[in-house]
């Protein structure tokens, strides 16, 4: 299931570690999370549910889903989509609702740690490493922490060259951008980046996080960013649970950043911008892509996306969506089917695909969980993803000295994320007194180029959403 040969991506060889599925050794590459591992041995049911045993398999692969857990080292519900492979460990396959183990219950609270930076930024996306960074140049203390192995968010697996204008990093790979973002802040000497730290609460002036599946901290910053990204949405059609069921995101985690193919043939549901790039991606990853589905009668996506594809003879179906999936254990047929644009089939329209993969980029919601803890106020504003807070043009929240960028603000785009980022980075920088004419011109400059961004015709229907929010 390695990829061997990619156009753009090279998979080197690296050490390896050994640990036990069910008894059976896994080699796994040095830097490689569980799921990815055992996806590369063909294993893809990684757990059973809770009162109906049935199987699930990786959905989201950055650990905000529980289509994951599994028991390691006789630790239940731990996310393997996010926690590396490591020599020696014991992985076991989960069923229904596990307890912990006896050696858990009877451990003893240890100390807890305290840090104290002038920001904590919860997220190491664009908007997160764009922040920090901003706010370290004016002279800040920062810790970025992020739940998943690696910085970069979505970026490290954007192979795709980014549209716009130069000054919005038109024409560079979502990879070399990301990467290039993650080199300056592991070299700012005021940051300090944790990955595989889960923040789990914001309780008054405090942030807490544990660290490596091992000890909790408590973090006190003078202000805070949340940059958490977003969730992937699902859609429902009967088996919508089975192993082989993935989101845009998931199969592209899988591809481009672990070099591992999840299947070999697939059927994508949906031809906005995500899903027309992760089908071009599956196909260079070795994966057949038999057809495209989008309930809308148009594609959502940029022409120049649809039209490489249909280059490759890959059919884009557009009034057309999926009735079921059908497999025991997993993904191996979808039936597809034409709507008649009031809801209804028509009839003699269903067609069968018999594939392995099923993946879904049908929506993005923002992940405002830790927004909501806050205290924040949160508007349903369905034309950004769903839950947003409300924040001022500087992309502070209702509570002071909380602050929001990227996806969690809203759906959009990586472009707008590192604007996002810049402007609540900069107005950090002023607020904590380092800042000074140089981060105000910077939160001018940032807000007119979000203003042009905005003012094209992809964003038409979420101008106003975003005026209700504040921007």
């Amino acid at each position: 299931m390695r990829i061997d040969d990619h156009p753009i991506l090279s998979f080197p060889e690296t050490d390896t570690v050994t640990f036990t599925y069910e008894g059976k050794e896994i080699a796994a590459k040095k830097g490689e999370t569980i799921a990815a591992a055992l996806h590369n041995e063909g294993i893809i049911e990684l757990r059973r549910s809770g009162d109906k045993q049935r199987p699930r398999g990786l959905f989201c692969a950055i650990g905000k889903c529980s289509s994951c857990l599994m028991k390691v080292d006789g630790v239940p519900n731990v996310r393997t989509c996010i926690t590396m492979a490591s020599e020696g460990m014991r992985v076991e396959k989960q069923n229904g609702f596990p307890e912990l183990p006896r050696e858990v219950n009877d451990l003893k609270p240890g100390s807890i740690d305290t840090a104290e930076p002038d920001l904590l930024v919860v997220g190491g996306g664009p908007a997160g490493l764009k922040s920090g960074l901003v706010a370290a140049e004016a002279g800040a203390d920062v810790i970025i922490v992020d739940e998943n192995p690696f910085l970069g968010g979505q970026l490290i697996k954007q192979t795709h060259k980014f549209f716009g204008s130069s000054e919005q990093e038109a024409g560079i790979r979502g990879v070399d951008i990301g990467e290039e973002l993650v080199e300056r802040v592991e070299r700012h000497k005021n940051i300090k980046s944790m990955t595989s730290t889960s923040s789990v609460g914001i309780y008054e002036d405090t942030v807490g996080v544990y660290k490596n599946m091992s000890h909790f901290q408590k973090i006190n910053p003078r202000k805070t960013i949340i940059a958490t990204g977003a969730t992937e949405d699902m859609i429902t059609f009967p088996n919508n649970d089975l192993p082989g069921i993935y989101g845009a995101g998931g199969v592209q985690t899988l591809m481009n950043v672990y070099g591992v193919k999840p299947g070999e043939k697939v059927v994508m549901v949906g031809a906005g911008n995500v899903g027309l790039i992760v089908s071009y991606q599956l196909l260079q990853a070795g994966v057949d892509v038999e057809a495209i589905v989008e309930i809308a009668p148009r594609i959502g996506g940029y022409f120049v996306h649809a039209a490489k594809l249909r280059r490759f003879g890959v059919p884009i179906l557009t009034g057309h969506r999926v009735l079921e999936v059908e497999g025991k254990e997993r993904v191996e047929k979808v039936k597809v089917a034409e709507t008649n644009g009031s809801g209804g089939i028509v009839q003699g329209s269903v067609v069968d695909y018999e594939v392995d993969i099923l993946a879904l980029a049908v929506g993005l919601s923002p992940s405002y969980k830790l927004l909501g803890h806050a205290g924040c106020e949160l508007q349903f504003q369905p034309q950004l993803g769903g839950y947003v807070p409300t924040r001022n043009e500087r992309m502070e929240t209702t509570v002071g000295g909380l602050y929001v960028a990227g996806d969690a603000a809203g759906i959009e785009e990586a472009t707008s994320a590192l604007l996002e980022g810049t402007i609540a980075g900069a107005d950090v920088g002023l607020k904590i007194g380092e800042g000074g004419k140089a981060e105000e011109d910077l939160i001018n400059d940032s807000q007119e180029k979000l203003s042009r961004l905005r003012a094209g015709p992809f964003y038409r229907d979420l101008r106003e959403s975003l005026k209700e929010v504040g921007v």
